[in-house]
């Protein structure tokens, strides 16, 4: 059966970290070629397979992965992170540094892919606890749980969107009528779980390479309108776009240009040279020196992409293995509320192959001919299989690596932490498509 095929991938992987200790590229490549095998993936077909895995993943996260850890290390070496986590340390106070974490992930996250949000976060999240001595998860966690929300649930981010055309939903109503309940289970999940006593007892510390070790005075440090200036540039160029996209139509003469520079690759590919010269000759920096600071980050980012590239080849030899059909076809006569069933397909995607994309893809597909005589509100379909989509994170997913690599855990703890918070968000927001599903039903709208 297929699904055993995942079940016992996920345990040998499991037990090659932990127990063997290998390193999580090898497994996860060993691991991959096994269940090719298994599943019938002819030999001469697995390297190609893997490739592709590897370079779909890759090429998808690394320029920005990569052009984000530079930026994040530039900040960090001029200070400019330090100014930026001393305001928000002054604004909401050090008790409520959480919060602080959580209001800014949201603002970013409406917009902003996790990845992308995550790596211009991050650095300040680790100057806060150089400087405060808090626990790394007590500071990041509930930034990464805040994005995961907003990347997962609304648009325009991709899976949402993707799917809105499938159910002919509109997606400005989709991001309304999800927005009621992802703000208030995200920042609930992000202020809860920290607090964990399982998640309390993890105390990671901080990845090398990826944060300044110095502490600046408070003269040494760039301007906060400087600061503030640079960490929002790729902010602002992704937010807008997005927006424009949405409100102009595809014959629009400037969509192709707002369309390329607001693009993630070449909104961060701009912002750092401009904190290249905003950080570096306009301070008195040498070239030389930020130039250090970028070749510091890409050597600390290496085995992190590597991580996450094989996490890629995992997760292309079970979608080449036929898993994705197998449960396509074993769920297309179940019959239960359009709303459950999309919801819970994407769960069992999102559980055997790891990606979020391919589980909302293939759960619109097989309940889309429901929807039309169902009387159920197109949108509400859409977040459905958006929250289904964010359940189980676990080693079949890409995301689950770079969320253990940058918070520096075992692969049992990020389990702990990551693979709960997920299903505890896919629960919560099918409980939100449910409850704004009847309202809009008792309003007649």
């Amino acid at each position: 059966m297929p699904l055993v095929v995942v079940g016992i991938s996920v345990l040998a992987l499991l037990f090659l970290m932990t127990k063997v200790k290998l390193n999580g590229f090898i497994s996860l490549l060993l691991v991959a070629v096994a269940v090719a095998l298994v599943r019938g993936v002819p030999m001469e077909k697995i390297p190609d397979v893997l490739g592709e895995g590897v370079g779909g993943q890759i090429g998808d996260t690394l320029i920005v992965v990569g052009l984000g850890a530079m930026l994040g290390r530039v900040m960090g070496d001029s200070g400019a992170a330090q100014r930026i986590s001393g305001k928000l340390i002054d604004t909401f106070g050090l008790r409520r540094v959480q919060v602080a974490m959580v209001v800014t992930a949201m603002l970013l996250g409406v917009t902003m892919f996790y990845e992308v949000a995550f790596v211009i976060i991050v650095p300040v999240a680790f100057t806060i606890v150089r400087v405060t001595g808090k626990n790394l998860l007590w500071v990041g966690l509930p930034m990464s749980i805040a994005l995961s929300t907003m990347h997962s649930f609304l648009p325009p981010h991709p899976g949402p969107t993707a799917v809105a055309a499938t159910f002919h939903a509109s997606v400005g109503l989709t991001l309304f009528y999800g927005l009621f309940f992802a703000i208030p289970f995200g920042a609930l999940i992000a202020l809860v779980w920290p607090r964990l006593p399982f998640v309390k007892k993890m105390n990671p510390s901080m990845p090398k390479g990826l944060v300044s070790e110095r502490t600046f005075t408070d003269e040494e440090m760039p301007s906060m309108g400087w600061s503030l200036s640079v960490a929002l540039v790729p902010v602002v160029l992704i937010a807008f776009a997005a927006v424009y996209d949405m409100a102009v139509s595809e014959s629009n003469p400037a969509r192709p240009f707002i369309t390329f520079i607001g693009s993630a690759p070449v909104a961060l590919l701009l912002t750092l040279l401009l904190a290249i010269w905003a950080f570096g000759p306009r301070i008195g920096r040498s070239l030389s020196e930020v130039s250090a600071s970028c070749n510091s980050a890409a050597q600390a980012m290496a085995m992190i992409l590597l991580v996450i590239g094989a996490g890629g080849a995992f997760k292309g030899v079970l979608v080449e293995g036929g898993i994705s059909d197998y449960i396509k076809d074993a769920t297309e006569g179940w019959n239960i509320s359009p709303i459950i069933l999309a919801w819970l397909i994407a769960v069992i995607l999102r559980i055997a192959l790891g990606s979020a994309t391919v589980a909302v893809v293939t759960a619109a597909g097989v309940v889309a001919p429901l929807v039309a005589g169902s009387g159920v509100h197109p949108e509400m379909m859409v977040l459905a299989v958006s929250c289904g989509s964010i359940a189980f994170s676990h080693v079949n997913d890409p995301g689950f690596w770079m969320f253990k690599e940058y918070f520096n855990l075992s692969v049992i703890d990020a389990i702990k932490a990551r693979t709960t918070y997920t299903t505890t968000l896919a629960v919560l927001g099918l409980g939100g498509v449910l409850a704004v599903e009847a309202c809009l039903d008792a309003l007649g709208v």
